[in-house]
């Protein structure tokens, strides 16, 4: 008999969950928010550049992880092993005594690890799908109505409705996945305690801006991160250190501002905040010339990482009902693979539910 399954969020987690599913007797739907698919792992394109300007790239966390990747086929795939230096408040930079990891992207961006995952599945995915309530009930007609019932139905922003389903798993930033717990229609004895859990999880907001120049920056590093957590800049890295990412004899610098920065200026015109963040490029890399850009971009993550991790015995309350989470704020760190192989666990535990 095969079962349905609505898989909320087209991130890493949603599609490591879709990917283990996709032997199993499951007709699997996944409704994605926005237009492209891999969450806070995204890749933009401009001026020839190719940069991934949330996640930067999928690290060797472990065997698996690579085995996986390469699992995808080498077309395409770029692994470079370019040191990540550190620097602290004062913006001294200081050579890593940690021995470079293999970090993974496509030429095609970071997005292709979603995308190749998918491939290898029968979802059907519907983007630009935001979903604004759930029910778990016994009819379609009665979304409003009935909250009881055995199989899960929602409704998007546009109020077209999905389902039935036998299993749901929401894998949207905690904050996200608490607004819809607070319009979800389910009689159960565990919906306060999950609406509890997943409500006091908290997250770092981080603003990025991508900083391009005609002209090649000559520095030993791929990145430089800020380990005492006390400087304006979080993270600085070099898209031209991935192949066919961008054009010989140019640079483009990822800049992912610190939580408390990013917050204050979350909301601030671009046109006014890159030339302020490109002066502490120049500052912190010694570098006058990088001051004056020649293009930008930027992206703010309200929900970039997670603090810590809900209970996990908490949020497996509701999985003899079909209700299922996924994500890095289940796993507790803001890692892609780490959502991604949480994805995958929620996967396995419903096909093996069946």
């Amino acid at each position: 008999m095969t079962r349905t399954v609505c898989i909320v969020g087209a991130g890493a987690a949603g599609v490591g969950a879709a990917y283990a599913l996709r032997d199993a007797e499951a007709d699997v739907t996944v409704l994605e928010k926005s237009r492209g698919v891999c969450g806070r792992a995204a890749t933009r394109r401009r001026s020839d550049c190719r940069y991934d300007h949330g996640a930067n790239y999928l690290k060797d966390a472990d065997e698996h992880t690579v085995e996986l990747v390469e699992s995808l086929g080498d077309d395409g795939l770029v692994a470079f092993d370019d040191p990540v230096w550190t620097f602290d408040a004062d913006g001294t930079i200081s050579e890593s005594d940690r021995d470079p990891e293999t970090k993974y992207t496509w030429e095609e961006g970071i997005t292709q690890l979603a995308k190749r995952l998918l491939a290898r599945t029968d979802a059907t995915v519907h983007r630009e799908t935001r979903v604004e309530r759930i029910q778990r009930g016994s009819g379609r007609e009665h979304v409003d109505e009935d909250a009881n019932g055995d199989r899960w139905y929602l409704v998007d922003t546009d109020g077209e409705s999905y389902g039935p389903f036998d299993a749901l798993v929401l894998t949207p930033p905690a904050p996200q996945t608490a607004a819809l717990l607070a319009e979800t229609k389910w009689h159960s004895e565990h919906l306060p305690a999950l609406r509890e859990a997943v409500g006091t999880v908290r997250y770092r907001t981080i603003r990025s801006v991508m900083l391009h120049y005609p002209f090649e920056v000559d520095v030993p590093y791929y990145a430089l991160v800020n380990t005492d957590k006390k400087h304006d800049i979080g993270w600085l890295s070099r898209e031209e250190c991935k192949r066919d990412h961008v054009p010989d004899g140019e640079s483009l610098l990822v800049v992912q501002m610190a939580p408390q920065w990013s917050e204050e200026h979350y909301d601030e015109p671009l046109e006014e905040t890159a030339d302020v963040v490109a002066g502490k490029v120049a500052d912190l890399m010694d570098d006058d010339r990088l001051a004056e850009f020649d293009w930008t971009d930027d992206q703010g993550w309200r929900y970039a990482q997670p603090n810590s991790g809900a209970s996990e015995e908490i949020l497996r309350r509701g999985e003899d009902d079909g209700l299922f989470f996924a994500g890095d704020w289940v796993a507790g760190e803001g890692r892609v693979h780490l959502a991604l192989w949480n994805g995958v666990k929620v996967g396995k535990r419903i096909s093996g539910s069946f």
